[in-house]
């Protein structure tokens, strides 16, 4: 299966003293909203893990999996780009 490919990389911090963290693929931004999370009961990051899903089974664009993860990031403050 190909990797669902963001066309621009997101950017997040998940803690103060942890580095950067460059977002590129459907998957990578599954993965962190599923297990590394610091707002695990969000509505925005349940709404994005959804996303996340549609996408890696081909029923939506990946632009809607970034549109998604960047709300979610916003929300739980960890966004930098």
């Amino acid at each position: 299966m190909a990797q669902k490919r963001f066309h621009k990389p997101v950017i997040i911090q998940l803690g103060r003293i942890d580095r950067d963290r460059v977002i590129e693929t459907v998957a990578e931004a599954a993965e962190i909203l599923l297990r590394e999370w610091p707002a695990p009961e969000s509505h925005h990051r349940l709404k994005a893990m959804k996303i996340c899903l549609a996408v890696i089974n081909g029923h939506k664009p990946p632009s809607k999996a970034r549109e998604a993860f960047i709300i979610a990031a916003k929300d739980a403050q960890v966004l930098l780009s």
